[in-house]
């Protein structure tokens, strides 16, 4: 059983994230706390000329409305929405808080990931507490 976990939710990936909450509601002891944190990517510097500057906030807006829809259900569970490189960001949130396990979802590789990893791979790699990968 486990005092704080982190579940890092992919918003575009609702079911796996749901299974992830579900899942951590099982291993979360009485009195412990859930918390679901997304991350939204920053836009590349290179790429902000030609983009308009509302598009970011509508992009961090729309990750808090459907945080806020995938956490019906699970009222209990505390929301956090980051700014940042995703891996970083999820082990920042884990430390801050104190987090002993961080669950996060994985997929089957690409070819790419294979070169770069993907951002369980880092998390697994470098966090500072037990990581539950789900697929």
């Amino acid at each position: 059983m486990y005092k704080s976990i982190l579940v890092a939710v992919a918003l575009d990936h609702g079911d796996a994230a749901k299974a992830l909450l579900d899942r951590a509601k099982q291993l979360a002891e009485p009195g412990g706390t859930i918390r679901a944190v997304n991350v939204v990517e920053p836009i590349p510097a290179y790429v902000t000329a030609e983009i308009p500057p509302d598009l970011f906030m509508n992009q961090s807006g729309r990750a808090e409305k459907d945080m806020q829809d995938l956490l019906v259900g699970y009222e209990s569970v505390v929301p956090e929405i980051r700014v940042g490189g995703a891996a970083a960001e999820i082990m920042a949130a884990a430390e801050e808080h104190g987090s002993d396990l961080i669950m996060i979802a994985s997929h089957k590789p690409g070819f790419s990931t294979y070169f770069i990893g993907s951002t369980a791979a880092r998390v697994v790699r470098h966090a500072q507490c037990s990581v539950l990968v789900s697929r």
